[in-house]
């Protein structure tokens, strides 16, 4: 049976069971809504308005010092957009009055000891409603048990390891609205198996929980979608390489078309940047690989034919409505203005992985807005089976048993930069304009590659 009619087989059955909630009848999904947007023009992530008063809070537990300074900085630019947002509109109607949105930040270190310390002091001093992480499950883990042990919300939309929300991890408190490691993994092996271009893929991850769940994922796809594919490799690191010589020259040896991996940054970035000194051009495969200030670094050669599989992102081109217009122009016309590092081309657009948070925030607030409360266990009651449209159109449904997100993902092939009008049509927004950039786009139906259900949950 081919890919598409097997897609069509499973979909009329899921549908017909009423299965993953996906389709609603004669009822208005609530969603993100541009026109709605308060004034941006003073928005500046490295000087943000600090409001006063009784607020929302949001605890963002993130990493804010050593080699992932950078993500830290990335989730702090994505919530301040939005609480920005919301803050000039004048607020969220909650437990009878109107309320700011404050975001309050503290470093973990990248050290669990120090997430717990941060997490407790967050809930027990600051009295955050809210507590939003992280990179790495590890670190997140941490968070959610610091979460339910005082009965505070936590929200993942970052970490994507599947177990975090499954037996013995999860926790009523805990949400994961981030896409998880074994839906990338299926959603790269779709794309091939609906591409046929490539057949030998080399494996090469980081050798910890996440990196292990990102291989399984594309080694469970490829046997779905691509059986004709052949693992011609497959090596695990530790975090944070620095010389992926040794891994690169068994790839060489391998006879590999591609190289599919799971790493995030920094070592995407040391990865994609040595292999090419070295005169590996493979196209990578990853979920990490939208960063365009190392992107550029490896230049429109270097960078063509990557593919990436995103969370957030929409079927060409991205500008289709006013509203969509709005969004991202209220962000890329304050760019220019922004002192470093938010100057940089990493923060450019605003989309990719800092869209994906900025819409799980509005999604978070838009739950509480219509709770109309800050009781954490109204809030779990509205947001269980929630249904929530993006920006970009995409559907966002809350799995009540596990508290995991299903939606459509997508993947993107990288072409130069005259192609690169399919994915954003209004001059200047082209993409990049020294690298290569998103084109064609994949749209792997979230039927396909629902996040990993844990029996213990949601049953079989």
């Amino acid at each position: 049976m081919s890919v598409t009619k097997k897609f069509l087989s499973i979909f009329v059955l899921l549908v017909g069971l009423g299965i993953f909630g996906l389709v609603q009848t004669a009822v208005a999904i609530p969603g993100f809504d541009a026109n709605k947007m308060g004034d941006m023009s003073n928005f500046d992530p490295g000087n943000p308005i600090v409001p006063t008063g009784d607020t929302i809070k949001i605890g963002l537990v993130g990493s804010f010092s050593g080699p992932a300074t950078v993500v830290g900085q990335l989730y702090w630019a994505s919530l301040q957009s939005v609480a920005h947002d919301i803050n000039a509109r004048g607020g969220i109607w909650v437990d009878g009055k109107k309320k700011l949105v404050q975001i309050i930040k503290a470093d973990h270190q990248s050290k669990p000891a120090m997430a717990k310390k941060i997490s407790e002091r967050m809930v027990l001093k600051e009295k955050v409603h809210v507590l939003w992480g992280t990179n790495g499950s590890h670190l997140m883990k941490v968070i959610n048990q610091v979460g339910k042990k005082y009965k505070v919300i936590s929200m993942n939309s970052a970490s994507l390891t599947d177990a975090l929300n499954e037996v013995p991890n999860f926790s009523k408190y805990s949400f994961m609205t981030s896409f998880g490691a074994g839906q990338i993994g299926k959603a790269a092996a779709y794309y091939y198996g609906m591409k046929k271009k490539e057949t030998k893929f080399y494996i090469l991850g980081q050798d910890y929980l996440f990196g292990h769940a990102m291989a399984a994922g594309f080694k469970d796809g490829l046997k779905e979608f691509y059986p004709a594919a052949e693992i011609v490799g497959e090596d695990y690191h530790k975090l944070f390489l620095t010389d992926y010589a040794p891994y690169l020259t068994k790839v060489q040896a391998s006879g590999a078309e591609v190289i599919y991996t799971g790493d995030w940054i920094p070592d995407a970035a040391n990865l994609l940047k040595q292999a090419r000194a070295m005169g590996v051009m493979l196209p990578l495969a990853n979920t990490f690989i939208d960063e365009p200030t190392f992107l550029h670094e490896v230049g429109i050669k270097g960078t063509k034919g990557l593919i990436h599989v995103a969370q957030f992102g929409s079927e060409p081109p991205a500008f289709k409505t006013p509203e969509q217009i709005k969004y991202y122009k209220g962000w890329n016309d304050q760019w220019p203005k922004w002192k470093a590092p938010y100057n940089t081309l990493l923060y450019e657009h605003g989309s990719g992985t800092m869209g994906a948070y900025r819409m799980h925030l509005y999604w978070l607030l838009s739950v509480i807005e219509r709770t109309k409360s800050l009781d954490p266990e109204k809030i779990i009651k509205t947001w269980e089976g929630d249904q929530w449209k993006d920006v970009n159109g995409t559907v966002y449904t809350m799995r009540p048993c596990d508290h995991k997100v299903i939606h459509d993902l997508y993947v993107e092939e990288y072409v130069a930069p005259a192609d690169q009008k399919v994915s954003f049509n209004i001059p200047p927004y082209s993409w990049f304009k020294g690298a290569s950039g998103p084109g064609p786009v994949t749209v792997v139906p979230a039927v396909l590659v629902p996040p990993k259900k844990g029996e213990k949950l949601c049953g079989k």
